[in-house]
């Protein structure tokens, strides 16, 4: 007698409960979704949150300062402008610039470059500084470097705590802009690097590591992700194999944690496209750009890709690979991180030199057209090789310089640590809902029985 009036009662309301709790369930999925970036104009790049503008001067006097942060200028072309840092005499500074051109926007190969520098208030330099150029045959992509003042090594200049002098310049073919068109968007960020409590460790020897890059990570199910517009919206990606989709003039940003001791090997792969519109194309792809020569099916420089360190400095410039309509890849196998890196007199090496996020910045050149009309499919390929190892004794915690495990697992996800236990507060409160649900209806189920037993007997 009990059983058939307790399923009918609570089957119906059980389902009600699993439809209504497995909305907020799912909305933390880290699968993406459509790509925005295919509809409507290319986007521009995103500053930083609370970024502040300021106005750099032509000379120091005047010079704004710019404390540990964020901030927002201009450069027209020719420009040189100084902003003012204070630093004191036990810790690391590191000053980034990144032009962002909008995609579109005319530049030059070689010519177009941005130029950054320390200098004390003598005038003299702290460090060689940093020099990057345009070389995606006339495609605007953003392009950033980062100057120094290390508190280590067998220094001398620069060591005491004062006011020194971030130099931003922006090189070019041409007159100055007068009408202040054609300037490029600027974004400048002050990071510090707390100081040793010891001796700094020594550089590594020759042959402590291997150059030889392992093959390009395989197997397992593609993970959906979705590439931000610069280093402040860079989507985090881990350990696997992605899958985003890019549009002819596009460059999209992400971001990977890599540890103390690991080295990053990454292949960026551009699939198989088809002609638009037959032989040679009804794209940009005509001969109006240098990157294609009419009636061609080669794009001389179509994909490219672009790994920078936590502090923004390039660990390679962008390289891009001709295209032809087959399977294109691009792919970079770092130096271990390690915090001696920075004595090394190789770039590529000596910007290995702190753990935490490594961007990738993925172009395609706008001549792709001719193949992609909606978008191309790109797969990165991320393999961060190696055990971590500990860091250096900082003095105190280098929040921008280090990885932890949350960092880890969240990435293997494609989501932030912020997203990750969004996502798991949202699962717990599903889980939590159905499991007082059940309750509930149970309750009411045996009450329902109990009842109809008394009514029975009365």
């Amino acid at each position: 007698m009990v059983m058939p009036v307790l399923v009918p009662a609570l089957v119906p309301v059980l389902v009600g409960v699993s439809a209504v709790v497995s909305v907020p369930v799912s909305a933390g999925s880290a699968v993406a979704a459509p790509a925005e970036g295919l509809r409507g104009d290319l986007p521009a790049y995103r500053t930083a949150a609370g970024a502040r503008p300021v106005r750099g001067t032509g000379s120091p006097s005047g010079a704004p300062l710019l404390a540990p942060g964020a901030y927002t200028d201009s450069l027209a072309r020719g420009d040189e402008k100084y902003y003012a840092v204070h630093l004191d005499a036990k810790s690391g500074a590191y000053l980034s610039a990144v032009a962002a051109p909008r995609p579109g926007t005319e530049v030059t190969d070689h010519t177009d470059s941005l130029k950054v520098s320390i200098r004390d208030a003598d005038g003299n330099t702290c460090s060689p500084g940093g020099s990057t150029a345009f070389h995606g045959r006339g495609m605007a992509y953003p392009i950033a470097d980062y100057a120094t003042r290390r508190i280590d090594g067998p220094r001398t200049n620069c060591q005491q705590a004062g006011t020194y002098y971030f130099v931003v310049k922006r090189v070019g073919v041409g007159k100055a802009d007068a009408d202040g068109a054609g300037r490029w968007p600027v974004e400048l960020r002050h990071q510090r690097e707390p100081g040793l409590t010891g001796s700094p460790p020594a550089q590594p020897g020759p042959g402590t590591w291997s150059t030889t890059a392992p093959v390009p990570l395989t197997g397992g199910t593609k993970k959906d992700t979705e590439g931000g517009t610069g280093f402040n919206d860079a989507t985090p990606i881990g350990k696997g194999v992605w899958q985003d989709r890019i549009r002819p003039g596009e460059t999209r940003f992400y971001r990977v944690p890599v540890d103390w001791g690991q080295q990053l090997n990454v292949s960026v792969e551009l699939g198989a496209g088809k002609l638009v519109g037959g032989e040679g194309g009804s794209g940009s792809g005509t001969g109006s750009r240098p990157g294609v020569v009419a009636g061609s099916r080669l794009v001389a420089s179509a994909l490219g890709l672009g790994v920078y360190n936590p502090a923004r400095g390039p660990v390679s410039g962008t390289r891009f690979v001709p295209y032809d309509g087959k399977p294109a890849a691009v792919r970079l196998f770092t130096a271990p991180v390690a915090y001696g890196n920075r004595y090394n007199a190789t770039a590529p090496v000596s910007a290995m030199r702190f753990a935490g996020s490594y961007y990738l910045a993925v172009s395609l050149h706008p001549d792709a057209a001719k193949y992609f009309k909606d978008g191309a499919p790109v797969t990165l390929r991320v393999d961060p090789t190696g055990r971590p190892q500990p860091g250096p004794d900082y003095r105190e915690k280098a929040t921008d310089f280090s990885v932890t495990p949350q960092e880890r697992v969240a990435a293997d996800d494609g989501m932030s640590v912020q997203q990750a236990a969004h996502h798991g507060a949202l699962r717990m409160v599903g889980y939590g809902g159905i499991s007082t649900g059940a309750v509930l209806l149970l309750a009411l189920g045996v009450w329902t029985v109990v009842a109809r037993w008394k009514g029975g007997r009365a």
